[in-house]
């Protein structure tokens, strides 16, 4: 008879963590960022801080989870599977941005990389963090982070810098810099005007462009979700920062192009959409 020889493992994808809040309706939060890991080729998993009720036409009610909890999810997953990255998102709350800061300063320790998109407000304006957050984030979170992916209305909540145009973003990077992230990437596409949706990522010594067309496209809700997990997906595949960037940039375009109606409201940006390509 012949000998059987058992097959070789199959390889094991990078491991991401997202550590954020919920979306019913499956446009943004945790669902958003276990899509865009999935298709960008590696294992999501994630630490859920918060439920939120919601859906194309907003945010009808947020509850955060207990910070036991958070906490023991984190663990979990990071004390057993591991992590190549982890992405932060929605953390609703001071106590929950003060223990998720604390379980990743030994998490930036070890090296692995970590993208804080710093979710202050949803897609139609509704609030996803306490006011009084504010300094949790400036001073645990972002220090915490190798990439921090504001966009520019979160930029003027945590720096005080309003932009109005491309010029200024350099100014609302160094502001964010000085809060102590490694990298920022300051997001301009709500800058009004322009053909092209503009950002800006630097360490306060290189600066890298990133320039994408503007798709006359209203279904954009999840794009600041999809644009970090996008980045720690490809940080987590051993790419640099502004590799990472660029990848994530190029998939977050054409998932805004794609963007699809659901509901009555804002549907969400396509993240299957190099599979229907």
């Amino acid at each position: 008879m012949p000998i059987s020889r058992p097959s070789p493992a199959p390889p094991v994808p990078p491991r991401v963590l997202t550590v954020a809040g919920s979306d019913s309706g499956g446009g943004a939060g945790i669902q958003a960022d276990l899509k865009t890991m999935l298709a960008l080729g590696v294992h999501g998993m994630s630490v859920l801080t918060a439920v939120t009720a919601q859906n194309s036409r907003g945010v009808q009610g947020a509850w955060p989870l207990p910070a036991d909890v958070v906490r023991a999810q984190f663990r979990s997953v990071v004390d057993d599977i591991g992590v190549q990255a982890v992405k932060t998102g929605m953390l609703a709350s001071a106590e929950l941005v003060e223990t998720v800061a604390a379980l990743l300063t030994g998490i930036r320790a070890s090296g692995i990389p970590v993208v804080v998109d710093p979710v202050g407000i949803s897609k139609h304006g509704d609030p996803l963090l306490d006011a009084s957050a504010l300094e949790a984030v400036r001073l645990k979170l972002l220090p915490a982070a190798t990439v921090a992916t504001p966009n520019l209305d979160e930029v003027a909540w945590l720096t005080g810098v309003r932009v109005t145009g491309e010029d200024g973003l350099r100014r609302a990077a160094e502001a964010l810099l000085a809060h102590g992230p490694a990298w920022a990437l300051i997001k301009g596409g709500h800058l009004p005007g322009g053909h092209d949706a503009v950002d800006l990522l630097t360490d306060g010594t290189e600066e890298h462009w990133f320039r994408a067309p503007r798709h006359d496209n209203r279904h954009t809700h999840g794009t600041g979700c999809t644009l970090a997990s996008a980045v720690a997906s490809e940080l987590a595949k051993g790419r640099t920062v502004p590799e990472a960037v660029a990848e994530a940039k190029d998939y977050v375009t054409g998932a805004i192009a794609a963007g699809f109606p659901l509901g009555g409201g804002i549907g969400p940006v396509d993240h299957g959409w190099r599979f229907r390509a």
